[in-house]
């Protein structure tokens, strides 16, 4: 079901909530700013009544994470998550508390968003803490649709898209960059959460065993088995990331770069996988800041040289909501 903002009078006197909505989006914004080093670039290439609402969805995306991440007590982790979870139900109820939540409940009433993704993405947080093994894709695949697929969806959903379609585009986009990160992670996920998310079928098809991956980590090295389970993964995942490319034409071009910007990080990391041999076991994968700065130039140039083009009959935010 879908859940919506309470009518005007269940909310605080506007004198009161303008200046906990101004103060509380002060913090989402220094949030934002100081948690992602290229927050304030990428956030240029928004139109700018969207830059605050991004902010304030990340910043909400931001605590649940490192409430799900940065815990090590299992038990501690989930009461914090199922606080966080309170605060977001207070949202719909009309009684927002916390400056982050105040601030995000401003970008839920001016946009009509949902509490689904927000409500996804906490039992993907929560899932986390209970599961940290996988047997196959599809159960990998489905734990993204948590995870991932609610930060595309809520984006989508503050650009003025609601429609299905554009919907699971973004979904192939986001399960995509989801998977990427995993194989960019194999190493640290392991060592540091205790989780695999390589599906056991795939270690099982290239002959790749808990114990061996844990070897080879303490050794720091890479064996051709690895290689070759790391190869096929990120082979599948590109093709992910082909399906969700026609999303882009789709989008309105004051949008259309930021959004082609998860797509154009994600393979970027798959190059930088690709450039390892595929070895993410004796050192991570990552980008330099010329290759991010590369990424945010690219879509910045795009969005000008879009601007010079005829436009395509692509129907605007507003006439795109269901």
């Amino acid at each position: 079901m879908v859940h919506v903002m309470p009518s005007a009078a269940a909310v605080p006197p506007s004198g009161c909530i303008a200046t906990d909505v101004a103060a509380a989006e002060r913090l989402t914004h220094e949030l934002a700013h100081s948690h992602y080093e290229n927050f304030s670039v990428i956030s240029f290439l928004l139109p700018r009544h969207l830059r605050q609402d991004f902010c304030n969805v990340y910043a909400f995306c931001r605590t649940a994470d490192d409430a799900a991440d940065e815990i090590p007590d299992r038990d501690q982790s989930l009461r914090l998550l199922g606080e966080l979870r309170q605060e977001l139900h207070a949202i719909y109820a009309g009684r927002p508390n916390r400056p982050i939540f105040i601030a995000l409940s401003a970008s839920i009433q001016r946009h009509s968003i949902p509490i689904e993704p927000f409500d996804d993405l906490l039992d993907a947080f929560e899932q986390d803490q209970r599961v940290n093994r996988y047997q196959t894709l599809a159960q990998l695949v489905e734990y993204c649709r948590r995870s991932a697929d609610p930060v595309g969806r809520l984006v989508l959903w503050m650009c003025g898209y609601r429609d299905p379609q554009r919907q699971r585009l973004s979904d192939r986009t986001c399960t995509a960059l989801q998977l990427a990160n995993f194989w960019q992670d194999v190493r640290r996920d392991l060592l540091e959460r205790d989780r695999i998310y390589l599906p056991a079928e795939s270690m099982d098809r290239f002959g790749v065993t808990e114990s061996s991956l844990r070897q080879q980590i303490q050794e720091r090295r890479c064996d051709q088995s690895m290689r070759r389970l790391i190869e096929f993964e990120v082979d599948r995942t590109a093709g992910l990331f082909d399906e969700g490319d026609a999303l882009l034409p789709m989008l309105d071009r004051s949008v259309r770069g930021q959004i082609s910007l998860f797509g154009a990080g994600g393979r970027a990391v798959l190059a930088a996988i690709r450039r390892q041999n595929y070895d993410t076991l004796s050192q991570r994968p990552s980008l330099s800041k010329w290759q991010k700065g590369h990424l945010i130039s690219t879509a910045l140039l795009n969005r000008l040289t879009a601007w010079a083009r005829p436009a395509l009959i692509v129907p605007r935010p507003a006439e795109a909501k269901a």
